[in-house]
């Protein structure tokens, strides 16, 4: 126990002196305040509405591009040629009612009587165009319901414990937006404000979710030496295939106007998505271990290894599945868009963007397999206990005699819970 306090203590000291140090003094990043600037002296401003009336009509023949015949464009949808009547629901012209062009083009969403949409107004409009332009669906009321049934759920299931997960995940929140994202913005290097933000992440979290016991201990030093075995093997991958974090519209232009390491923001996604399932790992292999210690007092280390490890396993075969899942789902439309093409297997792989992920998912993968047994070694350091004199070492899953607790009848160890050791 004086070993980890000796280690908890000083890495929650240096994460607060580092969120001190790192903190951005503000909000948004010198090019982000710019273009806010320039935005509102534009004037322009945005608005919500409600579409109350649309009126259909035939859409116009518009040339292909350069280089392409007419049948290899697809045409326009017919229900976004047209006008809509929208009743205005904020702003100085709220409850008036006025008339727009629907959105048309390749991609434009549809948009139906009742809609709640959301509109820019430009007070001074080119030409013939009406200031008022329909930007996108209002989306606020079906997210507040969608996130009102995903808080009832978790608290009607955990309870206490669902409370606490819940105020958990706001920390979590609260750090990405007000501390990681920020804090690159504001230049500082992307691959230090991760380690730092999960750090911080890592320890609030799960001592809030889990509480101040030696099993959540021990999940948390496994996860940091995971975390930063992690961390070096994402850079010696992104090295030896040559990445540069440019791989799209997005990141190039956050290096050209931003001036953001690109590579280091690979690395701190890299990170950042490996938290997510290396402290779901880390905590069922120091809870396993802990429960194998009080079901089994007579365990030793090695006894309670290898019966965790074994449960590790199987936890990590089921995960890999879960983290090429996760990553093939984000990347659907890439992987249809290169299918298309007529490429071979070998380009296809080496294509920046797929090898990007590609990279993530192995790192990620390899972060989690070595969390399995430094956290199980780890823990089982910690639990492994003498045997006990009345313990039957005949029957190594007998419980120990029933021993009197202050305030409860007699309950055997292996009922008592993990934090129940006197």
């Amino acid at each position: 126990m004086i070993g980890t306090v000796a280690v908890i203590v000083p890495l929650a000291l240096a994460t607060l002196a580092a969120l001190i140090w790192l903190w951005p003094a503000a909000p948004l990043g010198p090019a982000d305040a710019a273009g806010q600037a320039s935005q509102e002296q534009a004037g322009l401003q945005r608005l919500t509405g409600t579409i109350t009336a649309i009126t259909l009509k035939k859409c116009p023949k518009t040339p292909p591009p350069d280089g392409m015949t007419e049948g290899e464009v697809a045409p326009p949808d017919p229900a976004t040629c047209g006008s809509a009547e929208v009743e205005l629901t904020s702003g100085a012209q709220n409850g008036e009612r006025i008339t727009t062009q629907l959105p048309s083009g390749p991609g434009a969403q549809r948009f139906s009587v009742g809609d709640d949409i959301r509109l820019i107004y430009s007070p001074e409009p080119v030409l013939e165009v009406s200031p008022f332009q329909i930007s996108d669906h209002d989306r606020s009321s079906p997210l507040w319901l969608a996130a009102a049934a995903f808080v009832l759920a978790v608290l009607a299931f955990g309870r206490w414990r669902g409370l606490s997960a819940l105020v958990g995940l706001a920390i979590t929140f609260v750090l990405l937006l007000a501390f990681v994202i920020p804090a690159i913005l504001a230049g500082q290097p992307p691959l230090l404000v991760a380690i730092i933000g999960a750090a911080a992440i890592m320890l609030s979290v799960l001592y809030l979710t889990h509480g101040f016991t030696i099993t959540t201990s021990m999940a948390i030093v496994g996860t940091l030496f995971s975390l930063a075995l992690t961390g070096l093997l994402a850079y010696a991958a992104i090295d030896l295939v040559r990445l540069n974090g440019i791989t799209d519209e997005s990141s190039f232009y956050l290096d050209s106007s931003y001036r953001i390491n690109t590579q280091g923001l690979l690395l701190a996604s890299i990170l950042i998505g490996s938290l997510g399932v290396l402290d779901d790992v880390t905590v069922t292999q120091s809870v396993t271990v802990a429960e194998l210690a009080h079901a089994n007092p007579g365990y030793r280390f090695a006894q309670l290894y290898r019966a965790a490890a074994r449960v590790g396993r199987a936890h990590i075969a089921s995960v890999i599945n879960t983290i090429i899942l996760a990553y093939a789902g984000a990347s659907l439309p890439l992987l249809l868009l290169i299918s298309v093409g007529d490429q071979g297997l070998g380009e296809i792989v080496t294509n920046p963007v797929l090898a990007q992920e590609i990279v993530r998912a192995v790192v990620g993968t390899l972060g989690l397999i070595a969390a399995v047994p430094i956290t199980t070694a780890l823990a089982a350091l910690a639990h492994a206990r003498r045997a006990r004199p009345d313990h039957d070492h005949s029957q190594p899953g007998t419980p120990p005699r029933a021993r009197h607790r202050r305030g409860h009848d007699a309950l055997p160890d292996a009922v008592a819970g993990p934090d129940g050791w006197s």
